[in-house]
């Protein structure tokens, strides 16, 4: 794993104007895979995972420290495209697939411990349960019809305080659950 980890941090196969920074954190023993888009700016400069507001609020949903979250043995944090994919006209640009052509089947074989997966956003939750037809909305709504080894969140960003404030149930229901499979994976 060690060895993929570098190949894929040294990655330049995508021609990015910002240039490519791949930011990922992975290793065997994780039993947490948290999936998310593609890293924001912020993140593209730190080169470090969820190192913004999102990743605060994403914290504090799994009720995580940043040392557990930060912890490649506990948690893996795997986007669907790993560099920052530059800026659209309403929000950053969706991620790359070439990126989760190239390296994503040999990453995730090597993760056999994850016993939780943590989807967020569309193209996490296309690629990991591309039987649903469901969007993100219903899809944190049905949390009990999944599998109780994945959990589809709604990206954790501020620019999504409205569809908090129009989904109260989803922090009242979605993250006790969300917490409450956070601890039982890592035997809390």
């Amino acid at each position: 794993m060690d060895r993929l980890v570098t190949e894929v941090r040294q990655c330049t196969a995508c021609d990015l104007v910002h240039g490519a920074n791949p930011v990922l954190q992975a290793h065997t023993a994780a039993q947490i895979l948290v999936v998310g888009q593609a890293p924001g700016s912020k993140v593209h400069k730190t080169g470090v995972p969820f190192d913004d507001p999102s990743g605060a609020r994403l914290r504090e949903w799994m009720g995580l420290t940043s040392d557990e979250f930060y912890d490649e043995r506990l948690v893996a944090i795997l986007p669907m495209a790993f560099c920052y994919p530059g800026k659209g006209k309403s929000g950053d640009l969706p991620p790359r697939p070439l990126c989760a052509e190239l390296w994503r089947k040999q990453l995730l074989a090597r993760l056999t411990h994850v016993k939780l997966t943590v989807v967020i956003g569309q193209y996490a939750k296309a690629w990991h349960l591309p039987e649903s037809k469901l969007n993100i909305t219903d899809s944190a709504k049905a949390w009990a019809s999944f599998p109780d080894s994945i959990m589809v969140i709604p990206h954790p960003s501020p620019r999504n305080n409205i569809w908090l404030k129009r989904n109260p149930w989803y922090e009242t229901e979605v993250v006790p659950e969300l917490r409450s499979r956070v601890d039982t994976t890592l035997g809390r």
